[in-house]
């Protein structure tokens, strides 16, 4: 893979455990080890007994923290939430409407005119962008669609859509919906990128073959950063690179990167972006989403005057209007230069409060140091599924990318056919909470601010134990 799956450009080792690794003490000595484990100390853990589907039959559990490993689906709330939560309320209560120009004294939010710019100003640097290419702003779908209508201009010629064979149900509608916007059919429009037959991963140079295919007759590549199913990473300087020497528009689906991977959208010019933030971001069930569009199309041109600036289309709104004439209510929009100037509406405050709040726990590391707790993390868990088995032995297989720079901090174990709901069953009564896909796959991801490789064992102990069962 390219440099876009690496550390600065340079691939670290991947992690080798010895035989001894296969015990909770090695384990306890990892974590003991691991410079980032106070972050879990910013974290509300459930517990396992409000977790366990027999928990009335286990009032002993009640104190136990559950083992959450289901951060690629909804992230656990930061202890910030319910401190950002209460200045917000207490602003409200106090000054009602003024709230949009001032704040009160000790209160960790800005004001609410300035609150998306506080956003963007930490969210800029999980994705790796200038804070003015970033807008915090809708959810991940309706982002996409504001993004496709801006960015997908069909011509005569190029009018298809290159994506993944096995695309989020709610990326493929949003796609298809476009092309059908455009009176095109989508069947013949939509280009479905997947695997050899009885494969998960595609490589790297499949998906350059398509784009080779398509070089005359496609419009944009839009691929997610990782396969939410297999987990895995896509090669995004290089994909886009390529695709971008061929004459398409390139953007990129980062709900499940955000936040689990290091990215640097402004240095790969990638076109643009989109992501949700209540995976790996921790921000809250539907919360606020955050798109990317790259300076070079942000940039407003008045060449002609104030009265007539030239900017990329958009489907615009009042929100992205700039400040200093926004109240003017003269009907001439001057957007906000960047990817603020595709604001629609004014943002939801409380939705900003709790992305504000999750944010805040970013600002305290790097997604550099995430990345490397993350990769000996997914390494661990990886070698302890497999150590003392075989293909013809194991009940299972991963068809996550063996390639740790390939990957994310999920690995996808494929059951046997049967086993799924009993091995997930087993697991909820342990208190330990993983994501199944149907029909066969369990989800398994271990985050870096939050998990720890005493978990790790414990988990595998007990899959191992539902395996046997």
């Amino acid at each position: 893979m390219g440099g876009g799956n690496t550390t600065n450009g340079v691939k670290a080792p991947k992690h080798v455990f010895p035989a001894e690794a296969a015990c909770k003490e090695y384990a306890a000595s990892l974590d003991a080890a691991d410079t980032l484990r106070e972050l879990r100390d910013l974290f509300i853990i459930p517990s396992k007994a409000n977790l366990s589907s027999k928990k009335l039959a286990k009032p002993g559990l009640s104190k136990e923290p559950s083992i959450y490993f289901c951060g690629n689906s909804l992230g656990i709330q930061p202890k910030a939430v319910a401190k950002y939560m209460e200045a917000q309320l207490d602003t409200w209560s106090s000054i009602g409407v003024c709230g949009h120009f001032t704040n009160l004294e000790d209160s960790p939010l800005k004001q609410w005119q300035l609150l998306s710019e506080q956003a963007s100003a930490s969210m800029c640097k999980v994705v790796g962008a200038t804070p003015e290419e970033v807008a915090a702003m809708g959810t991940l779908t309706m982002n996409l669609h504001l993004l496709l209508a801006s960015f997908y201009k069909p011509t005569e010629k190029r009018q298809k859509i290159l994506m993944d064979w096995k695309a989020f149900p709610s990326d493929h509608y949003a796609i298809e919906s476009h092309i059908a916007w455009h009176g095109l059919d989508a069947k013949e429009n939509m280009v479905l990128m997947g695997p050899d037959e009885g494969q998960y991963e595609i490589p790297t140079e499949k998906i350059l073959s398509y784009i080779d295919k398509h070089a005359e007759d496609a419009a944009v590549l839009l691929l997610p950063g990782i396969q939410y199913y297999t987990g895995q990473l896509f090669d995004i300087p290089r994909i886009t690179s390529y695709a971008q020497s061929r004459g398409l528009i390139v953007g990129w689906d980062l709900a499940h990167a955000y936040g689990n991977v290091e990215i640097k959208l402004h240095d790969w010019n990638v076109d643009f972006a989109a992501w949700c933030t209540y995976k790996y971001g921790n921000a809250g069930p539907g919360a606020m989403g955050g798109l990317f569009v790259h300076e070079r199309h942000g940039q407003v041109d008045y060449s002609e005057g104030e009265d007539a600036p030239k900017f990329r289309h958009r489907l615009t709104g009042w929100y992205g209007g700039d400040r200093s004439v926004r109240f003017k209510m003269d009907n001439k929009f001057k957007p906000i230069p960047g990817a603020n100037g595709f604001v629609i509406s004014n943002p939801s405050v409380i939705d900003l409060t709790t992305l504000c709040a999750a944010l805040s726990v970013f600002d305290q590391t790097s997604m550099s140091d995430l990345r490397q707790k993350s990769l000996k993390l997914t390494a661990y868990l990886e070698f302890l599924l497999l150590k003392d088995t075989t293909d013809e032995t194991r009940q299972f297989d991963i068809i996550t990318p063996s390639d740790p720079h390939s990957r994310g901090a999920q690995l996808s174990v494929l059951l046997k056919p049967g086993l799924l709901h009993k091995v997930a069953e087993r697991l909820q009564d342990a208190g330990i909470i993983c994501d199944k896909r149907e029909p066969d796959v369990v989800r398994v991801a271990p985050v870096p601010l939050y998990n720890t490789f005493s978990e790790v064992y414990t988990f595998v102990e007990t899959f191992r134990g539902a395996l046997s069962a």
